[in-house]
C-alpha cells in the first residue's frame, strides 16, 4: 500500500470512528488499524509491536504526525486527563476529493468503526491485545486469557476473558459479512 493510500485509510478511519461515537484519539486509531490489518487483512503494511497499552505502530504514529503537519487532521485538545480527539483538518476535504479508498477497504473500515466506535481505551487495549495473543501460535487457546494478564498485569482475568469473547464476536460478525481474512 502506498503512503497516500495509508493516509487515506487513516483519514477514512478517523471520520468513520467519529461517526460511530468514538472519542477518536490516537489509541482508537492505533487499535482499529491493528484489527483492520491483522483480523480483516487490510494490507496497510504498518508494523505493530506490543507496547504499553497493547499493539502499537510507530509507523501509524509517524503517519498521523505527518497528517497533522499538512493539516489533514487536527488534534482537538481536551481537558485533563483526556488526550486530544482527532478530527478532519483544513485540507482533509480537498485530499479526500483527490483520492478514494477501495470499496472493499471502505467496507472493512466501516465494519471496524461500528464494532469499536463506542469502546473506551481500556477495552480497545484488551481487545487488540487479545488479537495479538491469539495470533501468537505458541499460546494454546486455553492459555490465552492468562497470557494477556501476564503481558498486561493491570488487566484482571475476568476482563481478559471478556476481551476474548468480544474478539470472537467481532471475528464471527466479520466472517458473516465476508470481511474476515482469518475465516
Amino acid at each position: 500500500m502506498t503512503s497516500k493510500e495509508q493516509i487515506t485509510v487513516l483519514l477514512d478511519l478517523a471520520v468513520e470512528l467519529r461517526g460511530h461515537g468514538s472519542w477518536t484519539g490516537e489509541t482508537h486509531i492505533q487499535k482499529a488499524t491493528y484489527l483492520l490489518q491483522e483480523l480483516l487483512g487490510l494490507p496497510t503494511e504498518f508494523k505493530f509491536v506490543l507496547y504499553k497499552h497493547g499493539p502499537f505502530s510507530f509507523d501509524v504514529k509517524e503517519t498521523l504526525d505527518q497528517m497533522e503537519a499538512v493539516r489533514l487532521i487536527d488534534l482537538q485538545e481536551q481537558p485533563y486527563p483526556y488526550g486530544p480527539k482527532i478530527a478532519e483538518g483544513a485540507n482533509a476535504q480537498r485530499f479526500r476529493a483527490s483520492t478514494h479508498t477501495a470499496q472493499e477497504h471502505l467496507q472493512k473500515i466501516k465494519f471496524v468503526s461500528r464494532e469499536l466506535g463506542n469502546a473506551g481505551v481500556a477495552e480497545l487495549e484488551r481487545i487488540a491485545t487479545a488479537l495479538f495473543v491469539t495470533l501468537d501460535s505458541e499460546v494454546a487457546p486455553e492459555g490465552r486469557a492468562q497470557k494477556l494478564v501476564q503481558l498486561k498485569p493491570h488487566v484482571q482475568l475476568q476482563d481478559s476473558e471478556a476481551a476474548f469473547v468480544r474478539l470472537e464476536e467481532i471475528r464471527n460478525a466479520a466472517i458473516q459479512a465476508g470481511l474476515c481474512a482469518n475465516s
